[in-house]
């Protein structure tokens, strides 16, 4: 199971709002071969760590593709880059963040590959909570943890909402 973040707090020039700008790149996808399997709902959080930036809308989904973890790493960001992400600063407002969160059950730390799974994926509701809604049997493959196991030890101020799907 290949598992993307996906996230974004301001408008792009080409997509308009953050959740529109989200629902695109996951069409961009497709044309750098990679296949969705399955996405979450989209959910509304706080910046991290907190700050008077907008809130972000986030999502994961499950894909596939032949990609190995660097080449689909690189993909990803050109993703990014085609939407007008600029990377000056951490923790800045962004148009669209792609995070490689988990590619099987790869556990990576070395130099030449994305660290896998993700570093701060157990630390995160707007992670968590979305893959709960893709892949809710899913285990962290370091320590074991279910996802339950890891929502149950998120901080209180830890927050995800919902957003509302509209429909005509």
């Amino acid at each position: 199971m290949i598992l993307i973040g996906l996230g974004a707090n301001l408008p792009s020039p080409r997509h308009g709002q953050p959740q529109c700008t989200l629902e695109a790149a996951l069409v961009a996808f497709g044309d750098c071969g990679i296949g969705i399997l399955r996405r979450s709902r989209w959910y509304r959080s706080p910046p991290m760590p907190p700050s008077a930036q907008p809130w972000y809308v986030n999502g994961v989904a499950v894909v596939h593709t032949e990609h190995d973890p660097p080449d689909l790493l690189a993909a990803l960001h050109r993703i990014e880059t085609r939407f007008g992400r600029v990377r000056a600063s951490k923790n800045e407002p962004r148009t669209l963040d792609l995070d490689l969160l988990g590619y099987h059950r790869l556990v990576s730390r070395g130099k030449g590959s994305p660290s896998l799974p993700h570093p701060r994926l157990h630390e995160r509701a707007f992670v968590l909570l979305p893959l709960r809604d893709v892949a809710p049997r899913w285990r962290h493959p370091v320590d074991g943890r279910t996802l339950a196991a890891m929502i149950a030890a998120l901080p209180a101020t830890s927050v995800a909402e919902p957003i509302e799907e509209r429909r005509n």
